[in-house]
């Protein structure tokens, strides 16, 4: 197999902010042929956590998404802190955005949502056996509502497609394949 890398041949940044990092890459493919206009959108790399509470509910965050211009229902995550173990991250937002603690944290894998534009990885967990210990400690620009929803209605949203973060659709899925929910007809 070829390598299929291409070479940066110059990286130019066009907006370097906290929450918006965008550069313009010159690249040369394997083949020789120049990309003069590439653009990469930096981000830290991110968490979501499919919570589960010691009665069989999901945990689940109501905000409103400016990009879209709505209030959705997600489940809860962030971006990792420099040098955070994903993990740790996963524990630090349940705890942040929710108040609750869980007994058992369950890597399900990580993705990419969208790696033509968007440089970063998310990582997805389970939590389960949760209960809450505390009130919620939001970042400044937050406003969350906890809404806790039994997990096969959860499931019956993201089947019909009323779920629409992908990361979190994704690691919706995961988790049910983990617990042995998901069938194929």
């Amino acid at each position: 197999m070829s390598d299929l890398k291409w070479t940066v041949l110059d990286s130019t940044y066009i907006s370097n902010h906290q929450y918006f990092t965008a550069r313009r890459d010159r690249c040369e493919t394997p083949s020789g042929k120049i990309v003069p206009e590439y653009f990469v959108v930096e981000l830290p790399p991110s968490v979501c956590v499919l919570p589960i509470t010691q009665e069989g509910d999901v945990v689940m965050i109501r905000q409103y998404r400016h990009p879209l211009g709505e209030v959705i229902l997600e489940i809860p995550g962030g971006f990792l802190d420099p040098g955070e173990d994903p993990g740790e991250a996963a524990k630090r937002e349940l705890m942040e955005e929710t108040g609750y603690a869980f007994d058992e944290l369950i890597p399900l894998g990580k993705t990419a949502a969208n790696p033509g534009v968007l440089n970063n990885y998310t990582y997805l967990y389970l939590a389960t056996n949760g209960r809450r210990v505390q009130e919620q400690h939001l970042d400044p620009n937050e406003e969350i509502e906890i809404v806790r929803i039994p997990f096969k209605e959860v499931v019956e949203m993201v089947r019909q497609g009323k779920m629409v973060q992908s990361m979190h659709t994704n690691c919706v899925w995961l988790a049910m394949a983990h617990l042995g929910y998901l069938t194929f007809n």
